[in-house]
């Protein structure tokens, strides 16, 4: 997805604008509980950023510490769930990729968090799939 073009993006209500300045370091389905709740769906489909290459504005843009290190923020007009900060990635931005004004040239890589899938979900698009965010596939 290099093409040098700038990606943009917002919320359901437009209140929160996304510029992305780069391709995305990698693009993923998140099945864990939180994210779960987050999206209000069995995944979120995240694109990861290094911090410097993603701008989030607008004044609607709102903060929740989901867990101890994690950020989610949302949009606080039309609740879209916009991204994630984490400690464990001290240098990326995880943004809801469906935001984004050309969502499908995002393609995923991966599943990850599988291990908390819903059980009545059922994959069948052959990508990866991992039990956490890390390790490898199974």
């Amino acid at each position: 997805m290099n093409d040098g073009l700038e990606y943009t993006g917002s919320c359901l209500c437009g209140e929160v604008k996304i510029i992305a300045t780069a391709a995305p370091e990698w693009v993923g389905h998140c099945h864990c509980p939180s994210c779960q709740k987050a999206a209000g769906a069995a995944f979120l489909t995240y694109a990861g950023y290094s911090v410097g290459t993603l701008h989030i504005a607008g004044e609607s843009l709102t903060t929740f510490v989901s867990s101890p290190g994690v950020k989610r923020s949302f949009c606080n007009k039309c609740g879209s769930t916009i991204a994630f900060e984490g400690e464990a990635w001290p240098n990326e931005i995880h943004i809801a990729v469906v935001l984004m004004d050309d969502a499908a040239k995002f393609q995923p890589e991966r599943h990850v968090y599988t291990r908390t899938q819903q059980p009545w979900l059922k994959l069948a698009d052959g990508l990866p799939r991992l039990h956490a965010f890390s390790e490898n596939a199974d």
